[in-house]
């Protein structure tokens, strides 16, 4: 992975931002707004097609070159003006170089007629790193997906199509790395049947290399001191050009059937509610099935969680999922109310020994400092606020949530139903639709389920092969004193402990693999006092930990539910035995990809296997699942989300020979 790098400024006599490594303008002097209508809006005859999108319809914009944002809300801009309610605008957008928010803010101070969308967006532009980031606006009617990072290595991990192309960028003398066949080819690979282009440049060569690449461009009057720009549309793949390859077909999306947009979710917790929220935003019914009495009530109960991102410097997918899913997480919290529902006072992972020490010099030579750096102990002190056994890393964008105020913000929409006390024990196929029974009770039906229920997706025969594993986590409960209410940071070793949350601590948790049992124990209560004396001996005798009699202890106990590998389980389920007849060339040799339709088990999906890091990963796990049910652009890289896919499992176990 690439450091993120801002982009370096300066600023002309009339408060234009120029870049400073490509000498060039962001938008025209004369007429910015004016310039990005008439070569994106106009060019892509967007007006007309914004009005003529039906209640439950949906345009995909593409751009290079996200810039300040200007495009976005133009666009925005106008969709909002011209589409029917129900509608939605996605945009997706790669830039190398994002500005920093001081930037971005000074930019859009520019446009005071787009203040009340340009306020939205720089809400929203927190959390802002390498790789793909999701930030969702009008309860999630408009999306914009910002790609951090080089065009030709973010492009190739899109998958999705694109209705509407921007073609921005510094000027190709500029910036010739932009404006490349190779760029070109990835546009023409993404774009939707009758996809459309508009660019500010009108330069022969690139006219010549976008129709090579299977477009038709033209030249057209521009405005201002631009005399011609080019619009174009893509009519296909050119035969002289080999075609992309394609995506192998178990992790291919499955076939939509033309149905009704209702989903049933089984399982309330952090996954659950948060699926249910990213169908609801798109206008899908959702009955939210709980066996308990209301969200929140098994691992995502616990009264603060961590906002914590356990990061590997090379790249993994496990990493870029954490990064990603961090950054959708954070946004959505500045939704909840700060000091009762989250936190934003950073995390601080302590280097408790060499190892560690070691680990985290590599993260912090890895990533920008905006989202990680090391403090050295006297500064982890005085960020902390308490006495401490070492330095350590500290992420200052991090924080403590209350997960079930998440929950309960993403279970609110007007078209979820939540139904508690509902225990789903069987899942019958009748017809195009799923049915949930709890034993002789037809519950509900719905052509798509998703399961959301942790490890408990293992009691339907679908799933029950899954390699979930449930592990017993206990958290202490303290309360806060006079003398604790210096802790000003989350804190980290083995274990963790917040500051104060209405009066009170939490501190844990403990790791138990042997326990089915959920009554909070003596023993683990003594294991989390012990962690806390590893981060904070001082902090200890702030709380007057080593005083509270062991039998006024209080905390709780839940299972957490992991994966093998650490990556959730996310996405369609295929007919497992059917799965390894169709595929059983793969037990012979590896590198066969057969042409054989995957056999999917048809509306099934799961979301499960978050483990703890379920605050982080759970909120883009169901987007992830959203976008896979409405045919859009995936929110996360082509290969993360194969390696979260729930056919991973079954592929290696056939490519083993088992």
């Amino acid at each position: 992975m690439t450091t993120i790098q801002h982009a370096q400024l300066d600023w002309d006599e009339n408060g234009n931002p120029i870049s400073r490594a490509f000498a060039d303008v962001y938008f025209s002097n004369e007429s910015g707004l004016a310039e990005t209508r008439h070569v994106f809006l106009t060019q892509n005859d967007l007006e007309a097609r914004f009005t003529a999108l039906p209640a439950d319809g949906r345009l995909i914009i593409g751009e290079t070159g996200f810039g300040t944002g200007l495009n976005f809300l133009c666009a925005w801009q106008l969709f909002e003006a011209c589409a029917t309610p129900g509608a939605r605008l996605q945009f997706v957008s790669v830039e190398k170089f994002p500005l920093s928010y001081a930037d971005l803010e000074r930019a859009l101070s520019l446009w005071p007629e787009l203040k009340a969308l340009a306020d939205q967006l720089l809400t929203q532009y927190v959390a802002i790193h390498e790789g793909f980031q999701r930030l969702m606006f009008d309860g999630g009617r408009v999306t914009l997906t910002l790609m951090i990072g080089d065009a030709l290595e973010m492009l190739p991990q899109l998958d999705g199509q694109i209705d509407a192309w921007f073609l921005d960028g510094f000027a190709p003398s500029k910036n010739p790395e932009m404006w490349t066949p190779e760029l070109f080819a990835e546009l023409a690979r993404l774009a939707a049947p009758g996809s459309t282009i508009g660019t500010f440049t009108s330069t022969g060569w690139v006219r010549r290399a976008l129709n090579a690449a299977g477009f038709k461009m033209k030249r057209v009057p521009g405005i201002g001191h631009k005399w011609e720009v080019l619009r174009g549309a893509f009519i296909g793949w050119p035969e002289e050009t080999p075609a992309p390859a394609p995506m192998k077909p178990w992790f291919a999306r499955p076939r939509l059937a033309n149905t009704t947009r209702k989903a049933l979710v089984i399982g309330a917790g952090l996954a659950g509610c948060a699926t249910a929220a990213s169908l609801a935003a798109r206008g899908w019914q959702v009955s939210l099935l709980e066996r308990h009495d209301a969200v929140a009530q098994e691992a995502s109960g616990n009264p603060q969680g961590v906002l914590y991102l356990k990061l590997s410097a090379h790249g993994t997918a496990l990493s870029q999922l954490i990064l990603s899913g961090f950054g959708h997480t954070r946004r959505l919290l500045e939704r909840l109310e700060r000091g009762v529902d989250w936190g934003d006072c950073g995390v601080l992972q302590l280097a408790f020994d060499d190892k560690e020490r070691e680990r985290q010099a590599q993260l912090a030579g890895a990533f920008s400092p905006a989202l990680l750096h090391v403090l050295d102990r006297s500064e982890a002190e005085r960020r902390a606020g308490v006495t401490l056994n070492s330095g350590g890393l500290f992420y200052p964008e991090g924080g403590w949530v209350h997960p079930p105020a998440l929950c309960r913000h993403q279970a609110s929409a007007s078209n979820i139903r939540l139904m508690p006390h509902t225990d789903v024990v069987e899942l019958r196929r009748e017809g195009d639709v799923w049915q949930a029974w709890d034993g002789e009770q037809l519950i509900d039906s719905a052509p798509v389920v998703i399961l959301a229920g942790a490890a408990e997706v293992k009691r339907f025969p679908a799933s029950a092969e899954l390699p979930l594993k449930r592990i017993r986590g206990q958290i202490t409960r303290l309360a806060e004193t006079q003398a604790s209410q210096s802790l000003s940071t989350v804190v980290c070793a083995e274990g963790y402990v917040a500051p104060g949350r209405l009066g009170e601590h939490t501190l844990g948790a403990s790791f138990e693999f042997n326990s089915d049992d959920l009554t909070p124990t003596t023993a683990e209560h003594l294991g989390n006092l012990d962690l806390l004396r590893e981060i904070s001996q001082d902090l200890t005798e702030r709380l007057q930990a080593d005083q509270v009699p062991v039998e006024q202890l209080e905390g709780r106990a839940a299972f957490r539910c992991t994966s093998p590998d650490y990556l959730p389980i996310v996405g369609p389920l295929a007919d497992r035995e059917a799965f390894s007849e169709t595929y059983a060339i793969l037990s012979k040799d590896a590198r066969q990809v057969p042409d054989l339709p995957c056999p999917w088990l048809d509306g099934l999906y799961v979301n499960s296997g978050h483990g703890s890091r379920g605050l982080i990963t759970a909120p883009l796990s169901g987007e992830l699942i959203a976008a896979w049910l409405d045919n859009e652009p995936l929110p996360l890289p082509r290969s993360v989300a194969e390696a979260c896919h729930p056919n991973r499992f079954v592929l290696r176990q056939l490519i083993r020979g088992k």
